[in-house]
């Protein structure tokens, strides 16, 4: 074998061995993107930052919501701007990221949201929201959300048939 074909067969070793985990990188990067990117948006919304709630979703979001109408981007934004300008109650999210899985520029977080409403009389409610992302990666390199589906969790455990 001549010394070319050495360097040439080494170099395509070198190929094979760095490949995959350069892909890997990737994957890992976006997914750290995202989890930072809903990380942050949990902490504006709990810090009452309502010019930056609607940064997290795309202008063509659509979402379904526990039984609901179909909702966009509008509905979204106008119900979180009321929602943290209410002096009477507060509003606090914690995130539970379950899976991420990205694929290009689209990934898909299974997730689950619990919200935390303290009333004017004192009263905190909470409810528990399990429900699916989907993330774009938009122009700039951000991740927002197009599509979500979500549903309220039941406060009881139901019955088990037998």
């Amino acid at each position: 074998m001549l010394a070319s074909d050495n360097i040439l067969v080494s170099g395509a070793l070198a190929l094979l061995l760095f490949a995959a985990p350069a892909g890997h990188v990737l994957a890992d990067s976006a997914e750290e993107a995202i989890h930072g990117t809903l990380s942050r948006w949990t902490r504006d919304f709990n810090a009452g930052k309502a010019e930056a709630v609607c940064n997290l979703f795309s202008p063509d979001l659509r979402y379904d919501f526990r039984g609901y109408p179909e909702r966009g981007y509008d509905d979204i934004c106008n119900l979180l701007h009321r929602s943290l300008r209410d002096p009477s109650r507060t509003y606090k999210y914690a995130l539970e990221i379950k899976d991420i899985l990205v694929s290009g520029d689209l990934a898909v977080v299974r997730l689950t949201w619990t919200l935390t409403v303290t009333l004017p009389n004192g009263q905190v409610v909470t409810t528990v929201e399990p429900g699916m992302d989907v993330l774009r990666k938009d122009a700039r390199g951000d991740w927002k959300i197009i599509r979500y589906i979500a549903y309220e969790q039941p406060q009881r455990p139901l019955p088990q048939n037998e």
